[in-house]
């Protein structure tokens, strides 16, 4: 039997994993190839890793009641996280510092008719 906490944590897995799926879909639809789902590292996880047109996008997917909601749960904590794993990522998958353009990207949903998104939403630190 599951407490209510734990029930709440269980549905809002399930409702992120949802909303990363949708993420991936739409980016596909867009001309992205989508490299990798789920990077994580100890202190840091990347939702998607996708490329495009010369460019490596270290893709963040909130998923809240609107889509300035989204794009501010995006903290500075979790934009720091985010770099520490795109950097661990770029290590090892040195290929991907040569000559692509690399930068975080942000889809939100708000439950509308498409994700948005953003391009170069935030700054990500690259070591080298």
């Amino acid at each position: 039997m599951t407490t209510t906490s734990e029930g709440r944590r269980i549905r809002a897995r399930a409702f992120g994993q949802r909303a990363e799926a949708l993420a991936a879909e739409y980016l596909a639809a867009q001309g992205y190839r989508i490299l990798e789902r789920k990077f994580t590292i100890r202190g840091g996880e990347i939702d998607i890793i996708a490329e495009r047109e010369g460019a490596i996008a270290f893709v963040e997917v909130k998923a809240r009641a609107g889509i300035e909601i989204a794009l501010g749960a995006i903290t500075e904590t979790k934009r720091r996280r985010l770099a520490r794993a795109a950097n661990a990522w770029i290590a090892r998958n040195p290929w991907a510092a040569d000559g692509y353009v690399l930068r975080g990207d942000a889809v939100l949903l708000d439950g509308g008719p498409a994700p948005l998104h953003i391009e170069d939403a935030f700054g990500l630190e690259f070591e080298g």
